[in-house]
């Protein structure tokens, strides 16, 4: 496992359209079906990352809290599974499932959509308003496994009251950490 920060790209990039398969639906979303009424939050995530393992409770209780306030939550898995077979469409429908996903888990099977959105590792979280600016970019919270840090999404969850407050989110934002995204060799 290397630890990777994020990509810290701009405030107000608008947000990359996509078009990709929901592993759990078996139908393609793409960003204007799935973007929210009031904010959208994209997060690249996967299977097997010991620190997505790590938030996975605390995203579904903060995707819970927020659907109701018009945020919508987007799990996007981008990882080469040929050597990383546990993040395979198969086992992220299963993962989906097992752990009660309150959002779709859209498979990136040609990594372009993580590259349009300068992902780096997972997680990897992007907050956009209801015009699809960007917001923010960075971290769930100060918590990693094995820090004894409280793991609340404190950050995430600021990021998007803000939003929706219309509250312009601070410009110190501190970067993600986790595995890095697993890359196809070219």
């Amino acid at each position: 496992m290397s630890l990777v920060e994020s990509n810290m790209i701009e405030l107000g990039t608008i947000a990359p359209d996509f078009n990709l398969p929901d592993v759990v639906s078996g139908t393609n979303k793409t960003l204007s079906e799935l973007s929210g009424e009031k904010a959208t939050v994209i997060m690249f995530i996967c299977n097997h990352c010991p620190f997505v393992i790590h938030v996975n409770d605390e995203l579904i209780r903060i995707a819970n809290a927020y659907e109701e306030k018009g945020v919508s939550f987007v799990a996007i898995s981008s990882n080469d599974v040929v050597n990383y077979p546990a993040d395979s469409p198969e086992n992220m429908k299963k993962h989906a499932e097992d752990l009660g996903y309150p959002f779709p888990y859209l498979y990136d099977e040609t990594q372009k959509v993580a590259r349009e959105y300068d992902a780096a590792c997972t997680p990897d979280f992007y907050v956009f308003d209801a015009n699809n600016a960007l917001c923010y970019r960075g971290r769930l919270d100060k918590s990693r496994p094995g820090n004894d840090e409280v793991n609340n999404g404190e950050d995430l969850r600021n990021a998007i009251d803000g939003v929706l407050k219309g509250m312009p989110n601070s410009e110190k934002q501190y970067p993600s950490a986790g595995c890095n995204i697993k890359w196809l060799k070219n």
